[in-house]
């Protein structure tokens, strides 16, 4: 075997107990209030590693030192590099949530989520409180008492929204500095798309009312605005100002289009952010739907890497910071995971909007499906920004390291065995290359030698003509860099035998993936020549890659074997058919290849088989039709 790489100590060791740790440090902890506030550790020159909000001080820094099953990677590590623990008391868990999040700006912890989107989106800027008030681009949200209207996905959908408000609402369009420095009117005028402010003397009132119905488009009140408009225009044609009542006719089209576009979700006329969640290893994407008086307004989606955080944590933390920024906070927000400060979140949103703000994460209903679609949002936007090749990279890494193994696995194969109650079973073996799925690598095993319900013969059989055809040095079938088995210490038992007796045991790594067991016990990986299986921490680059090469070999097997049992279930019944022997029941079976796609052709199409006649085609026929 290749030579190993030694096992990093940061998954090595358990979790360090309270009693490792010094007396003076034992001593801080035990002594943390039992308060709601927040917590820094700090590592001992003193740098500030983790930051947490906690109900209760004492316990939650204490957990960290007890096997709790908390998952996350640095737990194990932080007994060996905590030095000191600050904490700050709050009144509540709504101030502790709010201090955090500013902590961990501040500190920048490498222990905490730290989502950091790769991209700024832009917002649509209104100041109402200015004298000649326009509409601005901006991608950057202050706290300066202005309107924001956004974000949009893209430059693109917020430089339309921004053409129709300039071709239908009159708003200045020139900046400030050349607003007062301008001494005759522009284009825009004479095309009577801005009433001039700048030189001309301007209606204020007028001007300020078509603020107000820019205010009311941009915020989704667009069913207002419609009603609002045709009361102006049947105003302006009843004082027979002709020309104004066809410019509020053309304003009200232009609206009323938006509106069409916008799809009924909710009966309720409800404003609402719905999360979708997206996890492939340690890359997460999240999208956020919204919905505006019951439509379906827009969807943007967040990509962020190396997050190792539970799914709860992430989306809490991403919540936080969203609505910190100055996102427009809904009536609802719609989650797809429940998370720990729930109650804390909703106090400061409703605190921060004026009223009443709900968090939900529905089982059933219109919200349900809601939620379902912003799923299927963030899943599109993971694979519309496929991974990095520095992202790859890294997750393969990351398998080498956990796995100590001698080559980076580039291209890695998972062979799986699938059956049903020990009848027809069949191999399946798939390939990933740099860690997606490579088609021309999949092969599919009828088992010719091993006896039903025998998994390990039927396992070696596999791998035995696998190994054989790759030291022939046939085309397609060169060794991988890594050969993962679903099972464990007895599947990884097979496949070393298999190797040794194919002569490639020196010139490839394996491993055994094992699933959770109701023991509550994790992924495991078995390693050859290593007594105990290393347990795969949740939400890692190393059991994704894992997960995904034994999944999709699940997928693969059992795709194989629903196709034999049709085939065999269609055999089973031609038996009986009589004028239909063996060579007939072949040619049927290699002709229709189920018994559905069988009983539901026409007997013209059966008697054009091969070897088969009209009269037996009938037989055929009749005999499926009596059975229904």
């Amino acid at each position: 075997m290749p030579s190993r790489r030694a096992r990093p100590s940061e998954f090595a060791e358990p979790p360090v107990g309270m009693e490792a740790l010094g007396a003076e440090l034992r001593a801080r902890i035990e002594a943390l209030p039992r308060e709601p506030g927040v917590y820094l550790l700090k590592d001992r020159k003193g740098k500030v590693v983790y930051v947490g909000k906690a109900a209760d001080l004492h316990a939650r820094v204490r957990s960290y030192f007890a096997r709790s099953g908390d998952t996350r990677g640095f737990v194990s590590h932080l007994g060996r590099v905590l030095g000191g623990v600050e904490t700050i008391v709050t009144r509540s868990e709504k101030e502790a949530l709010l201090l955090e999040n500013n902590l961990i700006k501040l500190h920048r912890p490498k222990f905490n989520v730290l989502l950091r989107d790769d991209k700024t989106f832009l917002s649509l800027r209104l100041d109402p409180r200015g004298e000649w008030p326009r509409v601005e681009l901006v991608r950057r949200r202050k706290q300066d008492g202005a309107l924001y209207f956004g974000p949009y996905h893209s430059a693109t959908s917020a430089r339309a929204t921004l053409r129709v408000l300039n071709r239908h609402f009159q708003l200045r369009t020139c900046s400030d500095r050349m607003f007062a420095s301008r001494k005759r009117p522009c284009l825009q005028y004479f095309i009577k798309r801005c009433p001039a402010p700048c030189v001309y003397e301007v209606d204020a009132a007028a001007y300020q009312e078509q603020v107000g119905e820019v205010a009311l488009f941009l915020g989704g009140k667009r069913a207002e605005l419609v009603l609002r408009l045709r009361a102006q225009m049947k105003e302006a044609a009843a004082a027979l100002d002709f020309e104004h009542a066809a410019h509020l006719r053309d304003r009200v089209a232009a609206v009323a289009r938006t509106l069409e576009a916008q799809r009924v979700v909710l009966p309720e006329r409800e404003d609402l952010h719905i999360v979708g969640f997206h996890r492939a290893g340690t890359t997460v994407n999240i999208a956020v739907v919204q919905v505006r008086e019951g439509k379906l307004l827009s969807q943007r989606a967040h990509r962020f890497t190396r997050q190792e955080a539970p799914d709860a944590e992430i989306v809490s933390h991403f919540l936080a910071g969203l609505y910190q920024a100055g996102e427009p906070i809904p009536d609802v927000v719609v989650l797809p995971v429940a998370i720990e400060d729930r109650a804390a979140l909703v106090e400061w949103l409703s605190e921060k909007r004026g009223r009443r703000v709900e968090i939900t994460v529905p089982q059933r209903g219109a919200r349900r499906e809601l939620c379902d679609i912003a799923m299927r949002n963030a899943e599109a936007a993971a694979q519309a920004g496929l991974a990095s090749s520095d992202e790859i990279a890294a997750s393969l890494e990351s398998v080498q390291a956990r796995l100590r193994l001698g080559r980076l696995p580039r291209r890695i194969e998972c062979v799986d065995i699938s059956h049903l109650q020990g009848v027809a079973s069949v191999g399946s073996l798939v390939a990933l290359q740099d860690g997606e799925p490579d088609k021309s690598g999949y092969k599919r095993f009828k088992l010719r030698f091993a006896p039903e319900r025998d998994d390990y013969a039927a396992l070696h059989e596999v791998l035995l003509r696998r190994f054989r055809r790759a030291r022939r040095g046939d085309a397609g079938w060169a060794l991988p860099d890594l050969l993962v088995v679903d099972g464990g210490k007895g599947q990884l038992g097979v496949a070393l035998a298999a190797a040794r007796d194919a002569g490639v045991a020196e010139k490839l790594d394996l491993c055994a993936l094992a699933k959770p067991d109701d023991r509550g016990e994790p992924d495991r990986v078995f390693l050859p020549g290593a007594k105990d299986p290393l347990r795969l921490r949740p939400n890692t680059a190393e059991l994704y890659v894992l997960c995904h090469a034994r999944d999709e070999a699940h997928r693969f097997a059992i795709a194989y074997h629903r196709k034999l049992r049709g085939q065999r279930a269609l055999r089973s019944t031609l038996d009986d058919v009589e004028g239909v022997g063996a060579a007939r029941r072949r040619a049927l079976l290699r002709h229709f290849g189920s018994l559905r796609r069988l009983r539901d052709a026409p007997v013209d199409e059966m008697a054009r088989v091969p070897g088969m006649t009209r009269a037996a085609a009938e037989a055929v026929a009749k005999f499926l039709g009596a059975r229904g």
